[in-house]
């Protein structure tokens, strides 16, 4: 899911399988409902506008199409690194350029006829033809059958990423022969979200009992459905805030809470609930303008070199709370690419007031501009603002805080013309292609001053990472970025802070990931 600061701006989650080993009982569940049969009500604060798989581009949106459909290619549990066979089995030609998908047997849609080479087309197709928020994911790409049981997607040029962006749950394969009767087309004269909205036409584990995007929606198990069954026969999943997902957890009328923050956690203690924390997708960072005309204090390399020796990463993450972490460089820990935090900035107290003397810096004010009016994952941007003023503060950088809405915010930090700036970047889908973005002349880059050709060698390895073809050359290639990143470039990547999900004792197991937070149907 794009996050606010990429779509707005131009940008999935705690990942964590976790099983809790305690026995499943009646007490916090309902075991009966108007439909019959075991049911879970899951709490979160929604993000969603449409149950139409290939439309929906939004963290609940995605929860959801994950329940009612499956998508060709998946991941298993939290891993991300490695994608494996969904609805096809794929291969890659030695350029990258061509995946091959080989249909599975045996699956069926909940109205029991087989999920075919034909749907799989007709779905990928329509997501292009729709034009909609998730039709970038297949930019470039053509989509052919190529005999009864494969199809290809072919691109102009390599795209090692493909295999990580099919398991997003906006390629989820419908039923051609359902959707098309229903008004469904792949053009943007596309008229079936209507329907979808009322009635799901996938192979999901869960079919669509009632939708409704400001309150809640529920799902009644799929008797068709050919994977392992889920635990529970209904699924509530409800648009709660934050403060009464705590208090609905604590009286036991929901059993899954998604959206708490480290303070709502921490005033959890003395409760009978079970806490998952667990580093999240996002990455918190700050930049520092290499543009001389938009500052020359900060464009100074001896400077950019104190300011990164200066914070004390340690204190960022204990203020974010258990499960937050320091990431190596720009990617997160999740993904292949991502380096050790012992390979990122370090806190070097002497090291920054060295560098600081050799920058001529002289005690001047230096603006700090965030958003204050967005939290990631519950934490607010003003406290690591902060926490970041204070630290700089000890090795003598004078920095003026300046919070802003995101809506006043948003034009400077995307024309470049911010000086200092604290933002956070979340992944469109789980590989480290994304984070490309921060290199000299490209997207994230031009809006923190660092413009083409400003580093060569930083430059010379973005190209030699996007080329890089097996998952072991491309893990070697983005950690060798980075690590130059680190050095010389103008982000310093602050911390993944923790997202947090809170259950009840009589959930035993929960399915976590970073593309669609939670698989409803592995919850036990």
């Amino acid at each position: 899911m794009l996050s606010p600061l990429r779509r707005i701006a131009g940008i999935v989650g705690i990942a964590v399988v976790a099983t809790l080993g305690i026995t499943a009982c009646s007490a916090g569940s309902s075991d009966s409902s108007s439909s019959g049969g075991k049911s879970v009500v899951v709490d979160s604060s929604f993000d969603l506008k449409t149950a139409d798989p290939n439309r929906e581009y939004e963290t609940t949106g995605s929860i959801v199409a994950k329940a009612l459909y499956e998508t060709l290619l998946t991941f298993k549990g939290d891993d991300v690194t490695k994608p494996i066979d969904g609805l096809a089995s794929y291969e890659m030609n030695a350029d990258n350029t061509v995946m091959t998908l080989t249909m599975a047997d045996g699956h069926v849609f909940s109205d029991g006829t087989l999920v075919t080479v034909d749907d799989a087309v007709f779905s990928l197709q329509r997501v292009q033809g729709i034009k909609g928020n998730p039709s970038f994911l297949l930019e470039g790409i053509t989509v052919a059958k190529t005999s009864d049981t494969t199809l290809t997607l072919t691109s102009a040029t390599p795209n090692p990423a493909l295999p990580y962006i099919l398991p997003n749950p906006a390629l989820s394969v419908v039923n051609k022969k359902v959707v098309e009767e229903n008004g469904g087309t792949a053009t943007d004269a596309d008229g079936a979200e209507a329907y979808l909205n009322g009635a799901s036409a996938g192979s999901g584990p869960y079919m669509l009992e009632s939708f409704d995007v400001a309150s809640q929606v529920v799902f009644t198990k799929n008797p068709k459905y050919t994977g392992d069954a889920p635990a529970y026969d209904r699924v509530v999943l409800r648009n709660v805030q934050g403060p009464t997902q705590k208090l609905n957890i604590q009286a036991g009328e929901s059993q899954v809470a998604l959206d708490l923050n480290p303070d709502q956690v921490a005033e959890l203690g003395g409760s009978d609930v079970t806490v998952l924390s667990s580093p999240s997708r996002y990455m918190i960072f700050l930049l520092l303008n290499q543009d001389p005309s938009v500052s020359a204090i900060t464009s100074n390399p001896d400077f950019l070199k104190a300011v990164k020796a200066g914070i004390d990463y340690n204190k960022i993450v204990d203020l974010a709370g258990d499960g937050s972490v320091q990431p190596g460089g720009f990617i997160p820990s999740l993904f292949v690419g991502a380096i050790d935090a012992s390979d990122g900035n370090q806190h070097d107290v002497a090291a920054a007031k060295a560098s600081l003397a050799a920058s001529g810096y002289s005690g001047e004010d230096v603006t700090l501009n965030f958003p204050n009016d967005i939290t990631v994952q519950g934490l607010s941007l003003q406290s690591v603002a902060e926490s970041v003023q204070a630290q700089l503060k000890e090795v003598g950088i004078n920095i003026v805080l300046a919070p802003a809405p995101v809506a006043t915010e948003l034009d400077a930090y995307r024309n470049g013309k911010e000086t200092v700036g604290l933002w956070y970047w979340g992944p469109d889908f789980p590989d480290p292609s994304n984070y490309l973005a921060f290199t000299p002349g490209e997207l994230v880059g031009l809006r923190a001053g660092w413009a083409a050709g400003a580093d060569q060698t930083v430059t010379d390895l973005a190209a030699a990472a996007k080329a890089a073809v097996s998952t072991d050359e491309r893990q070697s290639a983005y950690a060798a970025l980075q690590k130059a990143q680190n050095a010389s470039g103008p982000f310093v990547p602050l911390l993944q802070p923790a997202q947090n999900v809170v259950t009840s004792k009589s959930i035993t197991a929960v399915s976590l990931n970073p593309v669609w937070t939670i698989d409803l149907a592995g919850i036990k």
